[in-house]
């Protein structure tokens, strides 16, 4: 067969040599799609073999192969080789897997750990078995039963990317393997067989080294010729093929094999020589295949059963002589009843209704342990055979429930149980082992079946049970058999197991596992006998001469831990693996004043906590070892960190030196003196006496925990090794010999991370430091959380060290009243849905649900080197630190006991607790807060609720639900809170809008309906007033009468709410004594009604004239004037108000030092930048212009920049805002508003946060900003977001923003270039503010001192001859025009021009009040007014300041008749342009006299009006033709005057032009004409001039 890989591979393959080489694509990315098979099928006898040529370390798993009956040619390829079936066998790890699932665990060598250079094969033998084949070592049978037409298989998995085929070839010398195996199978047998006799009196231990000498003198030699071989070889799995010297067995692989054969025999003590035909010293074989056995010439013949020789002859034996256990202790066939390995024991898919299975089925747990006991019954997948081991090992329990674990067989079939809530409910066919008795059916048999009680084991004891032959029923407990339980049990029985009380999580342990079978045997042989399993140092036949009493380890140890280098050094071999299960004791007491002294000779960084050492007053030999000493409790001393327990107890904190701190290289140690003392050594520096009247006798005990990984005994007899080469930190890395001359470690800062974490979690530096593992490959599970509960005022404070660009999302933190032995760590922290607060990006959570958004900080846009604190008040409040500042108040109603939680999500990968953390000196570690601890430049929490999305038909919610407004008819206006209220919590809301058309007014309430319970949208099942909503019982305060569920209660209450208005504030809450109390304007009325429930939302109906409502309740005091930002918006000049008063800035307050601000180098991909990175151009297409600062936005700090310049030749504009995240690593899209995480953007006149619209008919429309003009941003002390155009604030435009912020810009359609300003421009509000109201600029306001209803500021210092453009177009006009100078005002500052963008800017009103009597008018919004020179006669007299503002419409060639006799004309001039005037359909040219009209000579009669929308109409204001002599394009003009009018000069009339339709909402169209014919009436006050 030809070596070469199908063409046909997985997705991200790549072949090349001949297609003998494939190499996975995207290695770093991607870690599947890796599948390649043979070129052609497999022929018997050939091994298919691949070389490893590269790994890499990003991934966990490496390669897989195996074989399938699948053809390439038509295969779809899946991800991995697991999910190939239809007949596929594939070798994973160290398991092999048919289809996908698991049918034989710990086989052969494990592929994950061979390196680059390592060579595997596949093959199918002659026999239909399936061979593994590593480096040319065959690792025996993995399956049975394939077919013949079989593809090899090869996934280039995880870390594994490049493999090359090599040879496809039968390996040599086949046969001879086999005759090898069946000569180890004897000589085994042999070994076994000599052991056998030996240990038939187990006491007498000449008589085992006696055997043990001869076993050796037969496969050896001699005894004599024994070797002296390094102990730390590994143990052989099988004995060596030949006998020749170099193969010679060392002593430590002969005492493995011994410890195997005593195992065997005490397992087959119980069983007699019923289960097997066994003899003396037979040799079993299974049944596909004859073996011989032979002891001293006896020799029988194998059959399906199993044979045995007895004595010398070859006769079957049926006794229970000890020869015959013997014999079956050796026998390798176990009869019929023999399970094949193919078959698995797994649990059934079918189980309890609680329990959860993973791990292809090998485990189950509870879920829910803390909130339920029992439903956790699982069954194993098929019946138990004749002497199979059914063993499972707890993983989890929990300190809640009393009882534990309960475990037994059943002869029910799991397909067809209904499964109980308990097996102990099962009352038949069911034996089950409940604490230490026997139950049968439920009732109990046996009350002391053995001394150990299961409701007392711990995590990581083992439980077994196995059905023998002869129909008993045995149960082990750590491997030890208890003794028959049950006699006559049936034939067919599953293994059950009941996840009861404490018992939360098992796995099924398999019988040919080798750490399980290790702990198994040593359980059994230190049971029976203390000196069974020691190591020795030779052996011999001849007696040793005396040696000292050399103090070493005992060979009973921890079961993930190991003794080697002769007792000198405890290791734990797979340290990364496990933390704990690593005791190990001395193997003698320690004599008074003897020094039991050890040195830490390898650590790992991947575990919080390390060694700790002591004394015990239990004999290893006998002892049941925990998982860790101090969950020990009698006799024990231990020395844990820096403190002293005493069984399990802390006796002493800060004791000496910290042993976490400990590096590799570094000693401990511990002696009892003769007064019966306990004292400890570190580095040799005695730490004084720990503990007083210890027993004599005691062992010396090390646990190697947590980061220790290795430690050998220091004594004088022997020198001490070197150091691994391994070990993490170097000798010259110890800590300082005394550790009292440690300064700057302070001893109250005792904040760590708790050894309990999530999965992906690794604590290291003593428990300081928390990092996520394969943190490119998984971005959650990491969540860590502090060793204690925060203090009152104690801050809890975290560094970033390291952070990755894979994920989205970041850092997550809160705190939590969840203890952490009882919290099951979930995916992320967000998922806990009971006594947990979390920070997520800018949104406070609470359990799980956002109680908030747009906190004061953004935790996804911190970096390396951020710092994050949390601390809990005096108060109950939450506050979060960002690099030191406080953030302000988060959330309010902390229990006194919460722990610090850190969840290392997306981005974040490795944190350290700061030397920061612990107490703070400042007023919110006390309850005395007054207003002067919060400088008025704390943030602002912001609004504390929002509106539940389900409400009545006509709502529509408004500001992330912050706001409600009905959209049509008088009801269907209710709406809820989004949470319910707490005690004494109040829901205010303000009334921003009514309808004087409805009667009625708003409703206000508490109800128990659960919004969430309510149908989706539409909801037209909901009742159309709050007085009808009656499903669920609701508290309703309508006008003055409180009514529950309809039902009148009470009158009279209050103050009605019929009579609120606009501005009125109209609060609800419940109070603790159960009374619902309503608050008008922040005044409480007093209890409306009682007896409320405590599950209640608040709920308002928008009912009658009341149509639109926002939240105005927050977090903060009511009195919060102080502290916010002054805007136009907030204060403006009353009617005839002669000097407006300045705004005043809070004094007292430091100069801020701005920050020179300037774009970042990462932007769109068609900005380009120059002038030192302060100009910014797009030079390309029409988007992907976006542009952020390097600096973060501060707060107070106005950042400006000037439009340079704008492109007609496309639509729309810039937009800008700001981003809470940093933006180093942001991918800018090709727009702003593709932007969706935390983003708050102005784009033409709105708003919009995440995409999302939240306010219109903000400032003005950006899109008409001309060249030149100025825009500016501001965050303020409060956190609102401030837009400024030419220096002038527009308003809050958005609230809450974070800290920190980036501003941001987006060149789009016209705008192409922009360039950054110096911040000097005043702002509004600000220092040095010298504000003066002038109305709307009109020229009579200046002359008289009227002042209309707005404040304005002057025009900016910044680029003054900067206009608008519009205004420049006019004034081009108006220069074609060649009017004289004189007539106009030489100030061009009184020069207004009305577009859109300017009268927003200034925030005009639309329309004002004048004269006396005041009648109304309106501003000329579309044109732009050129101020006229008003006489000095008429400046001096303040007669006409009473006068009224009207408007009248001219053609143009009669604008300088007009202006030379400074007073209207009826006649119309002709046109002085070209062009000809635009025609007009009007009823009758302007100016035309009526039929009893006067002659000509006489005063004329004018035509006023007080809109420009009457007076601009083309009959009174034709349009010319022009052509711009800048951009030479050709528009339409149209010309007026503003003028002012005497009142009682005129009458009012309806238009004579006949129109129907109402042209300006504010005059109706009976008065919209004025007419006057008085000389002296009008006053010229402007030109006004509109094109288009």
């Amino acid at each position: 067969m030809a070596a070469e890989l199908h063409p046909r591979s997985g997705k991200l393959i790549g072949l090349s040599n001949s297609n003998r080489t494939a190499q996975r694509n995207q290695p770093v990315q991607e870690f599947n799609h890796g599948l390649v098979l043979s070129r052609e099928p497999l022929r018997d006898r050939d091994v298919f073999t691949v070389r490893i040529d590269k790994k890499v370390n990003s991934w966990s798993g490496s390669i897989e192969i195996g074989v399938t009956a699948l053809d390439p040619a038509g295969l779809e390829f899946p991800s991995s080789a697991t999910g190939l079936k239809g007949g596929s066998w594939i070798v994973s790890g160290c398991s092999v897997l048919k289809d996908g699932r698991s049918v034989l665990e710990e086989y052969g060598r494990d592929l994950d750990q061979l390196g680059e250079g390592d060579r595997v094969g596949i093959q199918r033998n002659g026999k239909g078995e399936l061979h593994l084949w590593v480096n040319g070592q065959d690792c025996g049978a993995a399956a049975s039963g394939l077919p013949s037409r079989l593809w090899a298989v090869v996934d280039l998995y995880g870390k594994c990317t490049q493999v090359t085929v090599v040879s496809c070839e039968p390996p040599s010398e086949m046969e001879g393997d086999e005759d090898e195996e069946v000569e180890d199978e004897i000589v085994s047998t042999q070994a076994v067989s000599i052991m056998a006799d030996a240990c038939r009196s187990h006491d007498d231990r000449a008589a085992v080294l006696t055997a043990a000498a001869a076993t050796t003198e037969r496969m050896n030699g001699s005894a004599e010729e024994v070797p002296e071989v390094s102990r730390t070889h590994s143990r052989p799995d099988k004995f060596p093929n030949n006998f020749e010297p170099d193969s010679v067995l060392t002593e430590h692989q002969l005492f493995d094999v011994f410890n195997n054969a005593i195992v065997s025999l005490y397992r087959s003590e119980d069983e007699g020589a019923e289960d097997l035909n066994v003899g003396g010293g037979g040799g079993g074989s299974d049944s596909s295949r004859g073996g011989t056995g032979s002891n001293g010439g006896g020799r029988g013949t194998g059959s399906d059963s199993g044979i045995g020789g007895g004595g010398g002859g070859g006769g079957s034996s049926s006794n229970s002589s000890p020869a015959g256990n013997a014999g079956g202790a050796a026998g390798l066939g176990v009869g019929t009843g023999g399970m094949t390995t193919n078959d698995a024991l797994l649990f059934h898919e079918k189980c309890g209704t609680l329990i959860k299975l993973s791990n292809n089925n090998k485990t189950a747990e509870r879920r829910r342990p803390l909130d339920e006991f029992n439903n956790g019954v699982v069954m194993t997948n098929r019946p138990l055979r004749h002497n199979e081991m059914f063993e499972i090992r707890i993983d989890k329990l929990v300190d809640k429930w009393s009882g534990s674990i309960e475990i037994g067989v059943t002869t029910h079939n799991p397909n067809n149980l209904d499964y109980p809530a308990t097996m102990t409910n099962l009352r038949s066919g069911t034996i089950m082992m409940s604490g230490c008795g026997i139950l049968t059916n439920g009732k109990g048999t046996r009350r002391e079946y053995c001394e150990f009680s299961l409701d007392e084991l711990q995590e990581g004891d083992h439980i077994g049970l196995m059905r023998k032959a002869s129909g008993a029923l045995h149960f082990y407990i750590n491997g030890i058999d208890q003794g028959v339980a049950a006699n006559q049990t049936p034939g067919v029985v599953y293994g059950v197991v009941d996840l009861y009380g404490m018992a939360v999580k098992v796995t099924i342990v398999h019988n040919h596992n080798h750490s399980d079978r290790l702990r198994r045997n040593n359980a059994i042989m230190r049971a029976l006998s203390p000196d069974v399993g020691r190591p020795r140092p030779a052996l011999s036949l001849t007696p040793e001469p005396d040696i000292p009493d050399r103090l070493l380890f005992h060979p009973n140890c921890g079961q993930k831990a190991a003794i080697i280098s002769d007792g000198r050094t405890a290791l734990r071999p797979h340290a990364t693996d496990d933390f704990n299960h690593g005791v190990v004791l001395s193997n003698r007491p320690l004599h008074s004043n003897e020094v039991f002294q050890v040195r830490i000779d390898k650590m790992v960084d991947k575990w919080a906590g390390s060694i700790e050492i002591g004394v015990t007053t239990h004999n290893p030999a006998y002892l049941q070892l925990p998982s860790t000493m101090t969950n020990l409790r009698s006799g024990t001393w231990m020395m844990t960190g820096n403190g002293v327990m005493h069984n399990g107890t802390t006796i002493l904190d800060e004791y000496g030196h910290n042993l976490d701190r400990l590096k590799a290289g570094d000693t401990v140690g511990v002696v009892r003196k003769e007064d019966g003392s306990l004292h400890f050594f570190v580095n040799g520096v005695p730490q004084g006496p720990a503990a007083w009247n210890v027993p004599p006798n005691v062992y010396a005990v090390v646990d190697l925990y947590g980061q220790a990984a290795q430690a050998t005994i220091m004594d004088d007899m022997a020198d001490l090794p070197p150091l691994p080469d391994d070990s993490s930190e170097g000798p010259t890395a110890m800590s300082p010999g005394s550790p009292c001359s440690i300064s700057g470690a302070t001893a109250a800062n005792d904040l760590r991370f708790h050894q309990l974490h999530g999965t992906n979690a690794v604590i290291t530096n003593g428990g300081r430091t928390a990092l996520r593992q394969n943190c490119r490959s998984e971005f959650n599970d990491a969540i860590v959380i502090s060793n204690r509960c925060l203090r009152e005022g104690e801050l809890f404070e975290i560094v970033i060290q390291k952070m990755v660009d894979r994920w989205s999302g970041s850092i997550e933190a809160g705190v939590t009243a969840i203890r952490p032995e009882e919290l099951e760590f979930p995916n992320t922290m967000t998922d806990i849905d009971y006594d947990t607060w979390m920070l997520s990006g800018t949104a406070i959570m609470q359990d799980g649900n956002t109680m908030r958004n747009n906190y004061g900080c953004d935790l996804d846009s911190l970096t390396t080197a951020s710092r994050i604190g949390m601390m809990r008040t005096a108060t109950g409040d939450l506050h979060y630190f960002i690099n030191g500042l406080d953030q302000g108040v988060a959330c309010t109603g902390l229990p006194s006991e919460v722990y610090a939680v850190v969840d290392l999500y997306g981005q974040c990968v490795q944190v350290s607790i700061t030397s920061s953390s612990g107490p703070l000196d400042n007023s919110l570690c006390t309850s005395n807060i007054t207003e002067k601890s919060f400088p008025i430049h704390s943030p602002v929490a912001g609004v504390a609720h929002r509106l539940h999305s389900k409400h009545g038909k006509n709502v529509v919610l408004l500001g992330d639900g912050c706001q409600a407004l009905r959209v049509g008819g008088y009801a269907h206006g209710i709406v809820f809170s989004a949470k319910e209220l707490k005690t004494d919590e109040v829901f205010e809301v303000k009334i921003n809008k009514v309808d004087e058309r409805w009667s009625g007014s708003l409703h206000v309430g508490l109800t128990t309906l659960q919004p969430p319970d309510l149908p989706s949208c539409p909801l037209s099942g909901l009742s159309p007033s709050l007085t009808q909503l009656r499903t669920k019982v609701t508290w309703v305060l309508a006008g003055s009468e409180v009514r529950r569920n309809g039902v009148l209660q009470r009158q009279n209450y209050g103050c009605s709410l019929d009579r609120l208005t606009v501005g009125n504030r109209v609060g609800v809450k419940r109070c603790s004594d159960d009374t619902m109390h309503i608050l008008i304007d922040g005044e409480d009325m007093g209890p409306a009604a009682t007896a409320v429930a405590k599950n209640v939302y608040a709920v308002l109906d928008l009912y009658g004239k009341v149509t639109a409502v926002s939240i105005v309740s927050s977090t903060l005091v009511e009195d919060s004037e102080s502290v916010k930002a002054p805007s136009l918006s907030s204060d403006s000049c009353s009617e005839g108000e002669e000097d407006c008063t300045p705004v005043r800035e809070c004094e007292n307050e430091p100069p801020l030092v701005p920050t020179v601000m300037t774009f970042l180098e990462n932007h769109g991909k068609n900005i380009q930048l120059s002038n030192q990175n302060l100009t910014a151009a797009r030079v390309s297409s029409y988007n992907q212009g976006l542009l952020v600062t390097a600096q973060a936005l501060p707060r107070q700090q106005l950042f400006q920049f000037q439009i340079d310049r704008l492109n007609p030749s496309w639509t729309s504009s810039l937009s800008l805002g700001v981003i809470g995240h940093s933006p180093d690593r942001l991918n800018f899209p090709s727009t702003a508003c593709c932007l969706k995480r935390s983003v708050w953007l102005l784009q033409r006149d709105s708003v919009f946060h995440n995409s999302l619209k939240i306010c219109e008919n903000y400032g003005p429309n950006l899109d008409t900003c001309p060249e030149g003009t100025v825009l500016g941003l501001l965050v303020d002390s409060s956190g609102c977001l401030h837009l400024f155009v030419n220096g002038m604030d527009q308003g809050v435009a958005a609230q809450d923003i974070p800290s920190p912020c980036y501003a941001l810009i987006d060149l789009y359609g016209q705008c192409e270039q922009v360039t950054i300003v110096a911040n000097h421009v005043p702002v509004v509000g600000g220092e040095r503010g010298d504000l003066r109201c002038q109305g709307d600029m009109e020229k009579a306001d200046m002359v008289d001192g009227i002042k209309e209803s707005v404040c304005w500021t002057p025009p900016p210092e910044v680029n003054p001859n900067k206009t608008c453009e519009y205004q420049a177009l006019c004034s081009r006009f108006k220069d074609l025009l060649t009017l004289p100078d004189g007539y106009f005002n030489e100030d061009a500052k009184y020069n207004l021009c009305y577009c859109e963008s300017c009268h927003k800017l200034r925030g005009d009103e639309a329309y004002y009040k004048r004269g006396e009597p005041p009648r109304d008018y309106a501003l000329p919004f579309g044109w732009c007014r050129f101020a006229l020179q008003i006489k000095t006669h008429c400046e001096v007299s303040n007669a006409f300041k009473k006068w009224h503002i009207a408007y009248h419409g001219t053609s143009v060639g009669s604008l300088r008749r007009t202006l030379d006799h400074n007073q209207l004309l009826s006649a119309e001039s002709s046109s002085i342009f070209s062009s000809s005037s635009v025609k007009t359909e009007g009823h009758g040219s302007y100016g035309e006299p009526e039929e009893n009209s006067a002659p000509e000579r006489d005063i004329p009669r004018v035509q006023l009006s007080p809109t420009m929308r009457y007076s601009g109409l083309e009959v009174f204001a034709p349009k010319v033709q022009f052509r711009d002599p800048r951009s030479l394009r050709c528009h339409q003009a149209q010309v007026g005057f503003q003028v002012c009018v005497r009142p009682g000069s005129y009458k009012v009339g309806p238009s004579s032009l006949g129109i129907s339709e109402p042209l300006d909402p504010r005059f109706s169209n009976a008065e919209i004409e004025w007419i006057t014919k008085e000389k002296g009436g009008t006053l010229l006050y402007g030109l006004l001039i509109r094109v288009e």
